[in-house]
């Protein structure tokens, strides 16, 4: 176990510097020591720039192996690291700059310049071009004095309710989390993993890339998901981290069976919740259970599923070392070293996500089973009320999902005059499968009292997500309404 008090510069320090640390799509390979390095130069480049310690570096750019090292940059000279979604529109990314007022925002080149902060644009040589000015540094860099307490993050929730808030994270809540992972999940400096997550979201920026930084082993870094490639990479792996999407397309190939993955020894999947339909068809078609497991950008990980013994389709595990997880009048909440110093500039909002004993209210509904395995039933602002009743959409969704032909479904409320809120199903079905809604509303009566049934329901040929596999239930409602 890695002492509280240890840092980026600290773990950077031990960690073999001609050991591989990452292998990217583009025929590059890093080595710890030349990654580090590559992250020192990026610091000295963002000082010279005018950076200075405690300002925010907004990143709005395409995932590459420099992006990265633009995290571990920003740790290296003490400025707090701002990752953007690529997607998000000149109107959206206005928002973050005048919420978080940064002092430097990186684009790609092809992207329109925001006003506010100074503008640099990555892997572009000329025209103010952060690798110009990085290359053009000395390979030393001083570090700035840093500890567990030190801010390195601020990471913006998707504002599925209002307002995008900025979560502030520390070193010690990355790397204590970092740490927890490493041993539940046993990496070692032998694991390869495939790394073809976003870094822009927790899962790909700390989970997936802290995990192998603190335990020695090697990525291979794909910018992109694709199939054929991934594929071609399972044998020469031990590890992939992924959403569910990734492993509904896997199993739509044939190459995928228990031969391809024979060396590989586990599959993650988080982000979003996994049919247990997927989990059941990827252990019959592979021999592994793929284990899940549940956190969010206020907190990290939370909980897992366990390395060794049963993972249990529908459950996210227990919780991590070194985290508390209870459950409150059906709410999750959360406390620990993993927990987030709070919102950006909201103290308000920070000091109602608490408890008075300490604990982050997570918003997230569910229960533990019988096993002490925690069980996701959804978010508190999906809770449909009709009629006076509490109507929990996952309930309802458990079961058409179980239905012949039925792919997945999301249960929404709509605005209903007399009952306040009307349930509603949206359903995807099955490849070359049609749906009769009489015949799943009858099954429906059978199964779930009268004023969960859904007084409407829609066929549709996919549900709408987010860029880490979250179904967008506001898209639904402002879609159905």
């Amino acid at each position: 176990m890695l002492p509280a008090t240890s840092t980026f510069q600290e773990i950077a320090a031990r960690q073999n510097p001609s050991a591989i640390f990452i292998s990217s799509d583009d025929g590059r390979d890093f080595t710890y020591g030349a990654f580090w390095a590559l992250a020192g130069k990026l610091a000295q480049a963002l000082t010279t720039s005018g950076a200075r310690p405690g300002d925010r570096i907004a990143v709005q750019v395409e995932k590459s192996v420099e992006a990265v090292a633009l995290f571990y940059a920003c740790v290296r000279a003490g400025l707090i690291f701002l990752p953007l979604n690529n997607a998000y529109t000149p109107s959206e990314v206005a928002y973050f700059i005048r919420d978080a007022e940064p002092a430097i925002f990186i684009s790609d080149p092809t992207k329109p310049a925001p006003h506010g902060p100074k503008n640099l644009t990555l892997n572009d040589t000329a025209n103010g071009g952060l690798m110009e000015i990085a290359n053009a540094q000395p390979p030393e860099y001083i570090d700035q004095p840093a500890d567990e307490n030190t801010p390195c993050a601020i990471l913006y929730t998707s504002g599925t309710t209002g307002k995008s808030k900025g979560a502030m994270l520390s070193q010690g809540n990355l790397i204590s989390n970092a740490q927890s992972l490493v041993e539940a999940w046993r990496f070692t400096p032998d694991d390869v993993l495939i790394h073809a997550l976003p870094v822009y979201h927790t899962h790909g920026l700390f989970v997936a890339t802290n995990t192998i930084f603190i335990s020695g082993g090697r990525m291979l870094f794909r910018r992109k998901f694709d199939v054929s490639d991934i594929l071609s990479l399972i044998p020469q792996t031990t590890a992939l981290m992924g959403v569910p999407t990734f492993y509904t397309r896997l199993l739509q190939h044939p190459e995928l069976n228990r031969n391809l993955c024979g060396k590989i020894r586990l599959f993650v999947s988080g982000s979003a919740p996994l049919l247990a339909e997927t989990h059941k068809e990827f252990s019959a078609r592979t021999g592994h259970a793929i284990l899940e497991r549940y956190g969010m950008t206020e907190t990290n990980m939370n909980t897992s599923n366990p390395y060794v013994g049963s993972r249990k389709a529908g459950t996210v595990g227990k919780a991590l070392s070194g985290v508390d997880v209870r459950v409150s009048n059906g709410v999750i909440e959360v406390k620990g070293p993993n927990v987030f110093k709070g919102y950006w500039r909201n103290d308000e909002k920070t000091k109602a996500s608490f408890t008075q004993d300490g604990y982050f209210i997570t918003g997230d509904l569910g229960h533990f089973d019988e096993d002490g395995y925690l069980v996701i039933s959804g978010r508190s602002s999906d809770l449909i009320i009709t009629g006076g009743f509490n109507v929990y959409p996952k309930e309802i969704e458990d079961v058409i999902d179980a239905m012949p032909g039925v792919l997945e479904s999301a249960v929404i409320g709509l605005p209903h005059r007399d009952f306040g809120e009307a349930v509603t199903a949206i359903i995807v079905p099955r490849a070359n499968a049609t749906l009769d809604t009489a015949a799943i509303l009858a099954e429906l009566k059978t199964k779930l009292a009268s004023f969960k049934i859904p007084k409407a329901f829609h066929i549709v040929n996919e549900l709408p997500r987010n860029a880490m596999g979250k179904v967008q239930k506001k898209v639904l409602r402002e879609t159905y309404c």
